[in-house]
C-alpha cells in the first residue's frame, strides 16, 4: 500500500499457496519508487512503481502481508538490508 497526499492505494501479487519464500526489493530515484518481487533472490519482477509527494525527503516504510481470502498463514520477515539502488536504468537513461 502506498500512502501519498492524503489517499492510499494497494500493490497486489499472487502468490501460489506452495511458495514458501519470497525476496522483496524497494528502491528509490528521487521522489520515485519501484517495489520488486523474487521467488529466488536473484531475478526479480516489478510489482510497481509509484511516485511520493515529498518523496526525495526522508520517508517511512515497512512490510505487511495478508491473505485476501477467508484463510489463515503466519508471514515472517528476515535479512532487511539498506543498499545502494538496484532499480536499473532504462536504455538511454543515465543512471542515479
Amino acid at each position: 500500500m502506498v500512502t501519498n497526499h492524503g489517499y492510499s492505494d494497494w500493490a497486489t501479487a499472487e502468490i501460489a499457496a506452495d511458495i514458501k519464500s519470497m525476496w522483496f526489493r524497494l528502491s528509490r530515484r528521487e521522489s520515485d519508487y519501484c517495489v520488486e518481487c523474487s521467488y529466488d533472490g536473484v531475478h526479480f519482477q516489478q510489482m510497481r512503481i509509484c511516485h511520493l509527494h515529498k518523496g526525495n525527503e526522508m520517508i517511512r516504510f515497512g512490510v505487511y502481508a495478508c491473505s485476501p481470502e477467508n484463510s489463515s498463514f503466519t508471514a515472517v520477515f528476515t535479512d532487511m538490508a539498506l543498499t545502494e539502488c538496484q532499480w536499473l536504468a532504462h536504455n538511454g537513461q543515465q543512471p542515479d
